[in-house]
C-alpha cells in the first residue's frame, strides 16, 4: 500500500492569506471614512434641487427666502430695489381706469366725478373715478359669445333715491333687460328677447320723460326685426318694472319701432327732448331720432337723422351742451354733430381723437360737462395696448353738422 500523499508546502496557507489581504483593504477604507479623509455632500448644507427644465411648458418657480432671511417687502424682489410700476399705469392723465375688459357702456353718476361702466365679456359693472381703484358694484351672468354680453347700462330715473341700475345683457337663455341693485342678484324685468350667433348687441337709456327706451339687436335675422310679434330688432318703451310704458301704441306691447340690426347706444338729450339711437344697419350706419309723443315705427330706421355710408362702426353716444358725440369703433375716433331742437344739424361735422385711444364704444356726458369714453380694443379685431381697455374723461371737443349724408 502506498503511503499518504505528500503535503504541498504552502497550499493550505495560500487562501487565508488572500482573505486577510481583502480584509485589510476594507479596514483601510473604513478608517479613511471615519477619519474624514473621504467626504460626500451634506444634504443639510445644500437644498435639494431638481434638474432645471426650461421650456414653454415649465419654467423655474421662484425660490423662497432662506428661513434666516427676512421676506422682502411686497412688490420688491429679494436683494433688489423696489419694483417698477406695473404695465397698467397709463401716462395719459385723462385716463381714469386701465386694464379692464372691453367697455361696452358708460353712464356717469350724479355730480360728474364718477361713472359706472359695463365690461361686455365679464358682466361686471364697475364704479370708476380719477385716482381711485375700480370698484365692482355687481356682476351680471352673461354669455359673451359673438357680440353678446353686457352691452347696455342706464341709471334708474330715480337713482338718487333707489340706487338702481338697468342693464341689457345676453344670458344663457336669451337677451334680457335686468334691474340691478347693489348687493343683490340682478333680476330680469323683460326676457325672451331672441339671441343668435350675431346681432345680440342691445342698448338702454332713459328718455327725458323718465321712460326706459331699449334698442334690441335682430339676433342675426333681419326678418325678425320686421316681424311684429318678435322682440328682436326693436325699439321698446318700458316702465321701471318692464311693462309697456304709458302712451305706447299698443297698450299690451312695449314695441314702438322696428327694423334695427345691431344698436350701439341710446342717449337722451334733455335740452332738445330727443333721444338718439345709433345702429349698424347692414349696408350703412345710422343715427335715429326719437321724440316724446311720436311713434318711431319702421320709419325711424328707414329715414334716419344721419347716415354713414362708409360704415365706421357707430357705437356709444352722448348728447348735451348743443353737441352730439358718437363713438366710432372701426375707425377709432369720435364723430361730433351739432343738433337743433327740430332734429336737424348745423355747422360742419368733425371727426376728433383719431387713433388716439383706439376703438371707442361707451360714451356719456357728465353733469359737469366732461365727456367720458370707454374702449373695446380687446374685442376681436382690435389691437390692445399695454393698458387697455380704458376709461377716459376729457373736455368735450367741438364739432358740428349741416344735415344727413
Amino acid at each position: 500500500m502506498s503511503g499518504p500523499s505528500p503535503r504541498v508546502p504552502g497550499r493550505r496557507r495560500g487562501r487565508p492569506r488572500a482573505v486577510r489581504g481583502a480584509a485589510a483593504v476594507l479596514l483601510v477604507v473604513l478608517a479613511l471614512l471615519v477619519a474624514g479623509c473621504a467626504r460626500f455632500p451634506d444634504a443639510s448644507s445644500q437644498p435639494w434641487r431638481d434638474n432645471p427644465e426650461i421650456g414653454p411648458e415649465k419654467v423655474p418657480s421662484p425660490q423662497s427666502p432662506a428661513p434666516s432671511e427676512p421676506a422682502p417687502p411686497a412688490g420688491q424682489p429679494p436683494n433688489g430695489p423696489a419694483a417698477a410700476p406695473g404695465p397698467c399705469v397709463d401716462p395719459d392723465p385723462q385716463v381714469v381706469a386701465t386694464c379692464l375688459g372691453p367697455i361696452a357702456a358708460v353712464v356717469t353718476l350724479p355730480g360728474g366725478q364718477a361713472a359706472l361702466v359695463a365690461e361686455r365679456t365679464t358682466g361686471r359693472i364697475l364704479r370708476v373715478a380719477p385716482d381711485t381703484a375700480p370698484q365692482v358694484i355687481a356682476t351680471v351672468p352673461v354669455d359673451a359669445a359673438g357680440d353678446g354680453g353686457l352691452t347696455g347700462l342706464a341709471l334708474s330715473p330715480t337713482y338718487a333715491e333707489d340706487q338702481l341700475v338697468y342693464a341689457y345683457a345676453t344670458t344663457a337663455s336669451g337677451n334680457a333687460v335686468l334691474r340691478v341693485a347693489q348687493g343683490d342678484v340682478p333680476k330680469p324685468i323683460l326676457s325672451g328677447i331672441p339671441r343668435g350667433a350675431s346681432g345680440n348687441r342691445g342698448a338702454i337709456g332713459v328718455e327725458p320723460t323718465g321712460t326706459l327706451l331699449v334698442a334690441t339687436g335682430d339676433a342675426g335675422d333681419p326678418a325678425s326685426a320686421a316681424a311684429p310679434t318678435s322682440l328682436a330688432g326693436k325699439l321698446l318703451r318700458l316702465d321701471p318694472f318692464g311693462r309697456p310704458a304709458p302712451g305706447d301704441p299698443v297698450p299690451t306691447s312695449p314695441v314702438v319701432g322696428s327694423g334695427l340690426h345691431s344698436p350701439g347706444d341710446v342717449c337722451p338729450d334733455a335740452a332738445s327732448t330727443t333721444t338718439w339711437v345709433t345702429d349698424r344697419a347692414g349696408t350703412r350706419d345710422v343715427l335715429l331720432a326719437v321724440r316724446p309723443g311720436s311713434v318711431p315705427g319702421a320709419a325711424a330706421a328707414a329715414a334716419p337723422a344721419w347716415t354713414w355710408p362708409d360704415r365706421p362702426g357707430v357705437d356709444g353716444c352722448a348728447a348735451g351742451g348743443g353737441s352730439l358725440f358718437v363713438g366710432l369703433n372701426d375707425t377709432k375716433a369720435v364723430f361730433v354733430l351739432k343738433p337743433t331742437a327740430e332734429g336737424r344739424f348745423v355747422g360742419t361735422p368733425e371727426t376728433v381723437l383719431p387713433n388716439t385711444y383706439g376703438r371707442i364704444s361707451g360714451a356719456d356726458l357728465a353733469s359737469d360737462g366732461m365727456l367720458w369714453l370707454g374702449t373695446v380694443n380687446k374685442d376681436p379685431g382690435g389691437t390692445p395696448g399695454a393698458t387697455d381697455d380704458r376709461v377716459i374723461r376729457i373736455r368735450p371737443p367741438s364739432g358740428g353738422g349741416s344735415g344727413p349724408d
